[in-house]
C-alpha cells in the first residue's frame, strides 16, 4: 500500500508533507509545553506571597500555546486535504487509463461492477487514510515518545500504571484487527456485488417491468444489501468496542495516578509535598497525552485494514499487463484496406479448444465480404481479431500486407469503422455521438455528418428532431428505438471515413425495407471501402461479393450466394430456413 502512496506523490505533495512534519513537531512541542505552565501555576497558587501577575503571565503562555497549536493544526489539515485529494485524483486517473487499455481478455478478469468500485470506493478509502494519516500517523508517535521522555524518572509507580493502560489499549487493538481484517476484505467484494446487482437492475429496468419481475429483483437486491449490511454491522460493532476500552484506560489511569500520588504525598515530608503534588498534576497531563496518542493511532488502525484491502485491489488493476501490445508502425496514407487472413486459428486464453481453426480468405479494396453461420460458430470472434480486441493464437491477420500486431493501435483503429453487435450511444447529443472518437484527420464537419446520416438512412429521424443534430441522447441511447440507435451507430462509423468497415450484425434491428435501402446506399457511396458484414439474415448478405460460411469455427464454404447454394449444404440449410426457393431466386 505504501509503495502505491509514495509512487503517486509528486514534488508539490512531498513539499507539503515536509512542511506538515515541521508544523506537527511544533504542535507537539506546544502541547507538551502546556503542562509545564500548569505546574508553574500550581506552585504559585500553593506558595504564599505569590504575585497574581506571575499567575496571569503563565496563564497567558498557556493560552498562546493553545492558539499556536490550533493554527498549526488548521494548516496541517489544509495540506492533508490537498495531498489526499491530489493523490486520489491521480490514482483514479491511473486506474481509468489502465482499464481503457485493457483487451477483452483483461476485462473478463474484472467485472464492470468491480472496476467501478475500485476506481471510486477503493480510491476514496485510500484518500481518507492519507488525509487522516498525515495528521495522525506522524503526530501520534512523536507525541507518545516525547511525552514518555517527559515523564521518565518522575515515579516508577506512575510509569507502571501508564504502561499497563497502554498495554491494555494495544492488546485490544491487535485482537480486534485480527478479527475484523477478514470482514473488511469481504466488505469490498460485497460492495462489488451490490454495485453489480444495482447496475443490472437499472440497465434492465424495461425487461424487469415487462416480465413483472420487480419482486424477484427486489429480493435479489435485498439479499446483496443484507450481506453487506451484516458485514458492516459486524465490523462496526467490533471496532466500537475500542471506545469503551479507551474510556476505561484513560479513566482508570487518572484514578491510578491520583491514588498512587495520594499515597506518595502522604508518605512525603512537608517540604516535598508541594513538589510531589505539582509532579502529579504534570504527570497526569503527560500520561493522558500518551494514551491520547494511542487513541489517535486507533483511528488509523480502524482505517488501515480497509485501506490495505483497497490498495491491494487497486494494485491488481494497475499491475495487470495488457495482452495487446502496441506496435510501432504508422498506417500508410495510401492504404487500400485489403485484409488477408492467413492460416488464422484462435482460442481464448486458458481454453483448451480452438474457437477458430485455419481461416484463410482475402477481402480486397471495394469488396463486401459477409460472414454467416449458426450461433457460436465464431463470426464475431473472427472480426474481433482485426481491431485487435484479441490477438490470433496462430497465423496472421494482414492489412495492406502488414500484420495488424505491427501497427500502432491508434493508427489501426482510426482506419476502421467498427459497428458493434450491440449498438451503443453515449450521453450527449446526436452530433457528439456522430463525432465520437479522436481521428487523425480531425472532427467531421456538419456537412460530413449530414452525409453520414443520409447514407445510414437516419436523415428522416434527425430532421424530425426539433434541435436537429443538437437533440439530446441519453446514456445508452434509451430515448431512441433500437433501429434508430443502430442507424446512428452506422452513421458514426461512416463519419470517420475509414478504409475498412466492420458491421457486426449491425442490421438486425432494421426492417427489411430500411435494410435494403441502407445496403444500396453503402454500395453507392462507400464503394472504395472494404466492407465486412456479420449477419444472421440471408437477405442482408446475399448480394455480397464474397460470403464465408462458418460452422463450429471452421470455414465450410466461401463464394457468392449462387455458388454456395449449389455447393455448400450448411449455407443452403440456413437460406431455406429463412426464405423460400422463390424468394431466394
Amino acid at each position: 500500500m505504501f509503495k502505491l502512496l509514495f509512487k503517486n506523490f509528486k514534488v508539490k505533495e512531498w513539499l507539503m508533507f515536509a512542511i506538515s512534519i515541521g508544523l506537527i513537531v511544533l504542535q507537539v512541542w506546544l502541547e507538551l509545553k502546556t503542562p509545564e505552565y500548569m505546574s508553574a501555576i500550581t506552585m504559585l497558587v500553593e506558595t504564599e506571597g505569590s504575585a497574581m501577575k506571575d499567575i496571569w503571565i503563565n496563564g497567558g503562555y498557556m493560552l498562546a500555546c493553545a492558539l499556536a497549536s490550533a493554527v498549526c493544526s488548521v494548516i496541517v489539515g489544509f495540506f492533508a486535504a490537498q495531498v489526499s485529494s491530489s493523490f486520489a485524483r491521480r490514482t483514479r486517473a491511473q486506474v481509468f487509463d489502465k482499464v481503457i487499455g485493457f483487451s477483452k481478455n483483461e476485462m473478463k478478469k474484472f467485472s464492470t461492477a468491480s472496476l467501478i468500485t475500485r476506481s471510486t470506493n477503493d480510491v476514496t478509502q485510500l484518500q481518507r487514510f492519507v488525509a487522516m494519516g498525515l495528521q495522525v500517523i506522524i503526530k501520534a508517535p512523536i507525541m507518545a515518545v516525547w511525552a514518555i521522555l517527559k515523564i521518565l524518572g518522575k515515579s516508577w509507580q506512575w510509569s507502571v500504571a501508564t504502561a499497563a493502560a497502554v498495554l491494555l489499549v494495544m492488546s485490544v487493538i491487535i485482537l480486534l484487527i485480527c478479527i475484523v481484517m477478514p470482514k473488511f476484505k469481504k466488505m469490498q467484494t460485497l460492495t462489488d456485488n451490490l454495485n453489480r446487482v444495482t447496475r443490472e437492475n437499472l440497465k434492465g429496468v424495461r425487461v424487469v417491468r415487462a416480465y413483472n419481475a420487480e419482486n424477484f429483483e427486489e429480493n435479489k437486491f435485498e439479499n446483496a444489501n443484507a450481506d453487506l449490511t451484516k458485514a458492516n454491522l459486524f465490523a462496526g460493532r467490533m471496532m466500537s468496542m475500542l471506545g469503551p476500552v479507551m474510556t476505561l484506560a484513560m479513566s482508570g489511569l487518572s484514578l491510578a495516578i491520583y491514588w498512587i500520588g495520594a499515597s506518595i504525598i502522604n508518605g512525603s515530608q512537608d517540604m516535598q509535598r508541594l513538589t510531589m503534588f505539582s509532579d502529579m498534576v504534570v504527570f497526569s497531563s503527560y500520561a493522558m497525552l500518551v494514551v491520547m496518542s494511542f487513541v489517535m493511532l486507533t483511528m488509523i488502525f480502524i482505517m488501515l485494514p480497509r485501506a490495505t484491502v483497497s490498495a491491494r485491489r487497486i494494485n491488481e488493476v494497475l499491475n495487470t499487463t495488457s495482452s495487446i501490445n502496441d506496435g510501432g508502425l504508422a498506417y500508410p496514407t495510401d492504404g487500400q484496406g485489403e485484409i488477408i487472413f492467413k492460416n488464422v486459428s484462435f482460442k481464448y486464453p486458458d481454453a483448451d479448444e480452438y474457437v477458430l481453426k485455419n481461416i484463410n480468405f482475402t477481402a480486397r479494396k471495394g469488396e463486401t465480404v459477409a460472414f454467416i453461420g449458426s450461433t457460436g460458430s465464431g463470426k464475431s470472434t473472427l472480426i474481433d481479431l482485426i481491431p485487435r480486441f484479441y490477438d490470433v493464437t496462430e497465423g496472421q491477420v494482414l492489412i495492406d500486407g502488414v500484420d495488424v500486431r505491427d501497427y500502432k493501435l491508434d493508427h489501426l483503429h482510426n482506419k476502421l469503422g467498427y459497428i458493434s453487435q450491440k449498438a451503443f450511444l453515449f450521453s450527449g447529443t446526436i452530433a457528439s455521438n456522430l463525432s465520437f472518437g479522436d481521428d487523425i484527420d480531425g472532427k467531421p464537419s456538419e456537412e460530413e455528418l449530414a452525409r453520414a446520416v443520409k447514407i445510414a438512412q437516419a436523415k428522416d429521424f434527425v430532421d424530425k428532431q426539433e434541435l436537429g443534430f443538437a437533440a439530446p441522447i441519453t446514456q445508452s441511447g434509451t430515448n431512441v428505438s433500437g433501429g434508430q440507435k443502430q442507424r446512428l451507430s452506422i452513421a458514426r462509423a461512416i463519419a470517420r471515413k475509414p478504409e475498412i468497415f466492420i458491421f457486426d450484425d449491425s442490421f438486425s434491428a432494421l426492417d427489411y425495407k430500411t435494410d435494403k435501402k441502407l445496403r444500396k446506399a453503402l454500395d453507392k457511396h462507400l464503394k472504395d471501402s472494404t466492407r465486412l458484414i456479420v449477419a444472421q439474415r440471408i437477405g442482408t448478405i446475399k448480394d455480397a461479393d464474397k460470403i464465408i460460411v462458418l460452422d463450429e469455427g471452421n470455414m465450410v464454404g466461401m463464394g457468392t450466394h449462387d455458388e454456395l447454394m449449389s455447393k455448400c449444404p450448411v449455407y443452403k440449410q440456413i437460406a431455406l430456413s429463412q426464405l423460400s426457393k422463390e424468394e431466394l431466386k
